[in-house]
This record gives C-alpha cells, structure tokens and sequence, in this order.
C-alpha cells in the first residue's frame, strides 16, 4: 500500500507521516509529501499511491481541483480528504468527485487512523 501526504502544511505533512509510520495500518508505505495540487498531480504519476491524504485549500491548485485530476489519471486511488473547512458544500463537493472519506482538524491520531483504515478497506 502505497500513501501520499498532501497538504500546505508542514506540520500537517509531518504530523500524518508519523502517525503512518506509527503503526496500526498495515503495510503502508509512505512514497511522498506535497505542498500543493501541482506537486501532487508530480508526485502521483511517479509513484502511483494507492491511498491519498488531502488538503481542500492549497495554493497553486486546490484539493477539489487536484482530486478531479487525481481520479482521472489514476481512477483507483481511495482519496481521504484532510481539511480545516467548516464549509460543508466543498466537502460534500469532494465527496461526490470520488474522495471515500473526511476528517476535519486538528484531528487526533485515532481519528487519522481510523478514517485511513477505512479508506484503504478493500485495496
């Protein structure tokens, strides 16, 4: 199982990657960190990830955006949306374009791990 981290955050980035490294998820391996949709969408096609954490308001290109074209690129990568947003309809919005799961920070590492244990359900 291949992840990728991709958030603006470098304390977010930081905080996923040791919760992954952590334990208690199975084989996972951890095959890049992104700032952005651009980096991502590089990323993604070289390292093609089975499971992809991601941000919804990034500059460059935005989660929404980046999942659209994360999904037609890849079409088999379960997307976990990891946002700060209260704004419910962009969530919903990223739902519908095929992310399997969000969880709103700040998060607590169970709650990380359980939506990741649920997206990654069946790969």
């Amino acid at each position: 199982m291949r992840l990728l981290v991709v958030d603006d955050s470098n304390m977010i980035r930081t905080r996923i990657s040791k919760v992954v490294q952590g334990g208690g998820l199975g084989k996972i391996a951890l095959v890049g960190l992104a700032r952005n949709g651009v980096e991502a969408l590089r990323i993604a096609k070289a390292t093609q990830p089975d499971v992809v954490t991601m941000d919804l308001t990034m500059p460059e290109m935005d989660g929404v955006q980046c999942i659209r074209e994360m999904l037609r690129l890849l079409p088999g990568t379960r997307i976990l949306v990891v946002s700060a947003l209260n704004d419910k309809a962009t969530a919903i919005a990223a739902l519908k374009l095929g992310a399997r799961g969000f969880v709103a920070k700040p998060f607590t590492d169970d709650e990380l791990r359980l939506a990741l244990l649920d997206v990654m359900e069946g790969v």
